[in-house]
C-alpha cells in the first residue's frame, strides 16, 4: 500500500527507472552489434599477421 501512494506522490521515479532500462538496453545492443561487426575484421587481420610470421621464419633441418 505504502508503494502506490509514494508513486502517486512522485510518478516520475517510475518514469526515470524506465528511462534507465530503455538507455541500458539500447547500450548492450550497440555492444553486441559493434563485437559482431568488428569481431570477423579482427580476426581476418589476426590470421594474416599469423600467415606472414609463419612465411618469415626460416625451418631448419
Amino acid at each position: 500500500m505504502k508503494k502506490k501512494s509514494r508513486l502517486k506522490r512522485n510518478p516520475q521515479s517510475g518514469q526515470g527507472l524506465m528511462e534507465y532500462i530503455i538507455i541500458s538496453s539500447l547500450v548492450g545492443i550497440f555492444c553486441l552489434v559493434a563485437v559482431k561487426q568488428f569481431g570477423s575484421v579482427v580476426h581476418k587481420r589476426i590470421s594474416s599477421m599469423k600467415q606472414s610470421i609463419v612465411k618469415s621464419i626460416p625451418l631448419e633441418s
